[in-house]
């Protein structure tokens, strides 16, 4: 891909259009930080919260993702490298996830492996509010920026000018799956990774939308585009 900014919206129903409403007061949410919490240790049970970038009683939350898949921990300040950005379903890091998927954008060469994709950043060049998330992607040369719906997410990805831009769609491993649409810009698919506690033929069905044509190619049982 060679363009330089993509949007992209992903959602388990349906995309809907975003106003901005500037406005130089601020209100209350704009107190708020995601990141209080996430300095969390696992032998001292401390922090244990993560960067929530989501609605009030949103159906689905987005995360920066540093720790590892399955990991309950999947988000800890101290770490240094991003392996995804990943919806999440996760109340606490002891129940842990379920019905999760990630994106991850990169540049240079493709990498699908999460500790080969994983990318250093830095807390300077992070901003988290309940209501958007950015960050820039140091190894890749371009910025990721998250804003929430009600039941959806909005993705801007900045690449550099280059015609080696790749999205990585990871919707995990148990049986989940992953259907590429070109002619409609689209990537459909579900995800049943859980930790427990849901229906025998629990799925998270989700739809990603692009607004510029990609190619993609295929690894086993997942699409790289």
């Amino acid at each position: 891909m060679n363009f330089k900014k993509l949007l992209l919206g992903v959602t388990t129903f349906f995309l809907g259009a975003v106003t901005t409403l500037a406005s130089s007061t601020k209100e209350p949410v704009d107190y708020v930080n995601p990141l209080m919490g996430t300095d969390s240790k696992i032998s001292l049970s401390n922090g244990n919260t993560y960067p929530a970038i989501a609605m009030p009683w949103g159906m689905n939350f987005w995360m920066p993702q540093t720790g590892r898949m399955g990991d309950g921990w999947a988000y800890t300040y101290a770490s240094d490298k991003i392996r995804g950005f990943k919806q999440t379903h996760q109340p606490s890091p002891w129940i842990n996830d379920y019905g999760q998927f990630s994106l991850m954008p990169m540049t240079k060469k493709l990498k699908i492996r999460e500790d080969e994709r994983a990318c250093w950043f830095s807390h300077k060049a992070e901003k988290a509010t309940p209501y958007y998330y950015s960050v820039y992607l140091s190894e890749y040369d371009m910025t990721t920026e998250i804003t929430p719906t009600e039941r959806c997410a909005y993705f801007r990805f900045t690449f550099p000018e280059t015609d080696k831009a790749f999205i990585v769609v990871d919707a995990f491993d148990r049986g989940s799956y992953v259907k590429v649409i070109p002619g409609e810009n689209k990537i459909i698919g579900y995800t049943t990774r859980n930790s427990g506690g849901v229906p025998q033929n629990f799925k998270n069905y989700f739809v990603i939308e692009f607004d510029k044509p990609f190619t993609y190619k295929r690894y086993g049982q997942v699409a790289i585009s």
